[in-house]
């Protein structure tokens, strides 16, 4: 088997994209349309997470939570608050189980856990 691509719901493109894109540093793998109206379906990447994001009705229901494992969460919400994005000031929490972990919410409503193992666990 291969890692499983979670398909989260989008309800507005614009602000995904700003999200994803401009914000969080994903990249575009593909993006569909069956037609000049139809919602958007689009694939994203960044390192090895894979994303898709959909604006089709019953292909996912806002606020979704993923955990998403990086190499330092830290220097990433560093990264990130640097971009002045106005929606999200993340910071990262130290957990009791292991982990740092910095969440986010996306503008659709779905969670996002950007984490990274520490030695405290």
């Amino acid at each position: 088997m291969k890692a499983a691509v979670p398909i989260l719901r989008s309800l507005d493109e614009a602000q995904t994209r700003a999200f994803y894109i401009d914000f969080l540093g994903f990249e575009i793998l593909f993006e569909h349309r069956f037609d000049g109206d139809a919602p958007l379906y689009l694939g994203l990447r960044q390192g090895a997470c894979e994303l898709h994001l959909s604006e089709h009705f019953g292909d996912a229901v806002p606020g979704a939570g993923l955990r998403i494992e990086v190499a330092d969460v830290a220097a990433y919400c560093t990264e990130l608050n640097a971009k002045s994005y106005t929606f999200a000031r993340p910071g990262v929490q130290v957990q009791e189980w292991g982990w740092d972990e910095m969440m986010i919410k996306d503008p659709s409503g779905n969670r996002l856990v950007f984490c990274t193992p520490n030695d405290r666990g």
